[in-house]
């Protein structure tokens, strides 16, 4: 889409320091910049392409003062950084916004309701009793189950796959062929040494403002359900099992596992890999390293803890340091 500077700066309640009519169709990396892009400039460690860059705007710090002539336009924000953020939001979200749109190849029923402005693309396919908040996106070969509630403003990529009965709140994201409410992994061993399978009857849901990588899965609970609170942020291939709570705003990296009936608590960071056992509780604000192997509860929030098992932080560098120095000798 193309902008101007002016519309730019009312987007990010900046001012304009140039040429307000000055046009942008996409954005590049201030060293990169060409006419007709955008670029921003934060770190004082780049400084020096603000004054050769060839994008036809910049965004800066408003209080910014140049060591040199500049020969473009800038938008001048309180926040640079967090205004190319805004301003890729909201390019984005102008993006997806389709409009109504429903496929012939698609397939619904008489007792599906749509809201205003739903888009359903080719060969997806959307269950008996199920309802579609407005402005919502359901790309090609979408598969929504029956009785699931879908909120407002979501948007589902091609090979989603959301089985019955879930619920999925306003403004979520969920990318390529993640699956969303698969019975979890619950079997009962036999005398012969064979399993029995236990049935799930319950569900997920899934708060506000949430975005789920490609190819993540999370599972559906026995009998009550799995929930992943407003503002959590999963990356891709992570596993969610069954009757686990999220709490709100937490955040994971690629390949997090977590086993059945962890709590994990709000604000919690976890990163790439690391694995919950089942049944702990996870206390808020707390911080899971790379690799990180949680085989107990974590009941102080505020902590930082890396390796496998977990340990403190400060604890496990003094460790390692040791383990390093013993293997030098």
């Amino acid at each position: 889409m193309e902008l101007s500077a002016k519309q730019i700066a009312q987007i990010l309640k900046g001012t304009v320091q140039g040429d307000e009519d000055a046009r942008i169709t996409k954005f590049a990396k201030i060293e990169h910049g060409k006419s007709g892009a955008i670029s921003f400039y934060a770190n004082p460690k780049y400084e020096k392409y603000v004054y050769t860059c060839r994008s036809s705007v910049i965004i800066v710090n408003k209080d910014f003062v140049p060591a040199k002539p500049v020969n473009t336009t800038l938008v001048l924000v309180d926040n640079a950084y967090a205004g190319v953020a805004e301003l890729l939001r909201y390019v984005s979200q102008q993006k997806r916004r389709k409009g109504f749109h429903r496929s012939l190849r698609a397939r619904y029923y008489f007792t599906t309701k749509f809201g205003r402005r739903v888009y359903v693309g080719a060969f997806a396919c959307v269950g008996h009793h199920t309802t579609v908040g407005d402005d919502t996106v359901i790309s090609e070969h979408v598969h929504i189950g029956d009785n699931c509630t879908i909120g407002s403003g979501c948007l589902f990529y091609p090979g989603v796959r959301i089985y019955p009965g879930t619920i999925i709140g306003n403004n979520v994201i969920i990318h390529a062929n993640a699956v969303i409410g698969a019975d979890g992994f619950g079997n009962i061993p036999q005398p012969d040494g064979t399993w029995k399978k236990i049935e799930h009857l319950g569900n997920v849901v899934i708060g506000n403002d949430v975005e789920i990588g490609a190819n993540t899965t999370i599972d559906r609970s026995e009998i009550e359900s799995t929930i992943i609170g407003n503002g959590v942020k999963i990356d891709n291939l992570c596993m969610i099992a069954h009757n686990v709570i999220v709490g709100d705003n937490t955040v994971m990296a690629a390949q997090v596992g977590i086993a059945g009936s962890a709590k994990i608590g709000k604000n919690c960071i976890l990163a790439g890999q690391v694995g919950i056992s089942g049944h702990l509780t996870i206390a808020d604000n707390t911080t899971i390293g790379p690799q990180g192997g949680v085989i107990g509860n974590i009941k102080t929030p505020g902590g930082t803890w890396l390796g496998s098992p977990i340990i403190n932080a400060k604890t496990y560098m003094k460790a390692y340091a040791l383990f390093k120095r013993a293997a030098e000798q």
